[in-house]
């Protein structure tokens, strides 16, 4: 397994900050986040973006495992859906400019919805994946759908049910435990359900449970990681774990991304000491 840092928390960074921080600090890989108010936002990527940052990368040893495209599958508008759609499409063509001898890096996107609709809106939330996986599927990019505490899909059991429905290898799972942490539901419990399928992870910290619960930075709160990676280990998951820092934190006033960055990999990288675990 390797560490790896998410753009997410960074969204007014320059991306040549970042990832000269990143590193500094020694994380092997960066999701880069291209949502509309980031600094690396799909429509702000030129051509000339597009080839620089791909060689920014290179130049200092970062690998680029994943993106973070989010859009929501669950808008009932037809319009509002159409665009979501077509930025994920486009998104996935921005996978295939910056992928490597490795493949093209995965897709990350929630779902959207809200945990009432499964039992209403599962089918058009299966044929809305489908639609998404075969564009993915005919330019060989993953799409990794995260499960997410407050949406359709929110335990693993509805992500297994919708992968199941999908059938589609070019979809699998964003694994961000943090959301089921806070449902209560344990770490073997949802790493033996969500690993066979996790093509990327998101883990942050947390404290407390639904509906009394808060999203925290690696180190202020209760998380087990070292538990986590053995789990992961344990289940066969080789890929990269990826720090995500929430928008509860970056709500904080004074909020520092950078020193955030250098927090969270004195935790993770300890953590992978602790567990034994050799990175790479």
């Amino acid at each position: 397994m390797q560490l790896g840092f998410s753009t997410w928390g960074m969204p007014t960074v320059p991306i040549d900050a970042i990832v000269r921080h990143l590193s500094s600090l020694g994380f092997d890989g960066v999701e880069l986040t291209v949502l509309s108010h980031h600094t690396t936002a799909l429509e702000k990527l030129d051509d000339n973006e597009r080839r620089r940052i791909p060689k920014l990368l290179a130049d200092h040893n970062l690998q680029l495992p994943a993106i973070a495209g989010h859009v929501s599958l669950m808008d009932d508008d037809s319009a509002s859906h159409a665009a979501n759609l077509e930025r994920l499409k486009r998104t996935i063509d921005l996978a295939l400019d910056w992928a490597t001898a490795d493949g093209p890096p995965v897709i990350d996107t929630t779902a959207g919805g809200q945990p009432e609709d499964w039992e209403t809106k599962l089918d058009m939330l299966v044929e809305r994946i489908q639609e998404a996986a075969d564009y993915g599927h005919s330019q060989g990019v993953t799409i990794a759908i995260e499960p997410h505490v407050g949406s359709i899909i929110d335990t693993p059991e509805r992500m297994l049910e919708v992968i199941k429905r999908v059938g589609s290898a070019a979809v699998g799972v964003n694994f961000d435990i943090s959301h089921f942490n806070v449902m209560g539901i344990g770490i073997e419990e949802s790493v033996s359900a969500m690993a066979p399928h996790a093509r990327h992870t998101h883990v942050k910290d947390e404290r407390g449970t639904v509906p009394d619960f808060e999203f925290l930075i690696p180190g202020e709160g209760e998380f087990d990681y070292v538990t986590y990676l053995k789990s992961m280990q344990r289940h066969g998951y080789t890929g990269f774990i990826t720090a995500e820092i929430s928008n509860m934190v970056q709500r904080r006033t004074p909020y520092y991304p950078l020193e955030v960055a250098t927090q969270t990999y004195d935790v993770l990288a300890k953590a992978f000491t602790d567990a034994g675990i050799e990175r790479g």
